[in-house]
């Protein structure tokens, strides 16, 4: 399954970095790809291992707001 977030915060590579690494990190993600242009980020996972409340929950432990 595929999601996009809305998240604001990210300014640098780094940040795309780090908000790749925080999804990415958990089990039942596949992919993450982080933009820091269009303020996005697509993640690719398994809904039966994690749910899109704990995607968003990890962009925003690592630091960055989720728009609702």
């Amino acid at each position: 399954m595929k999601a996009e977030f809305k998240v604001s915060g990210m300014t640098c590579g780094g940040c795309e970095r780090s908000v790749q690494n925080a999804l990415t990190s958990h089990k039942g993600v596949t992919a993450a790809k982080a933009d820091r242009t269009s303020g996005t980020v697509a993640v690719e996972f398994d809904p039966a291992q994690i749910e899109q409340a704990a995607l968003a929950k990890a962009i925003t432990a690592a630091g960055f707001q989720v728009a609702a």
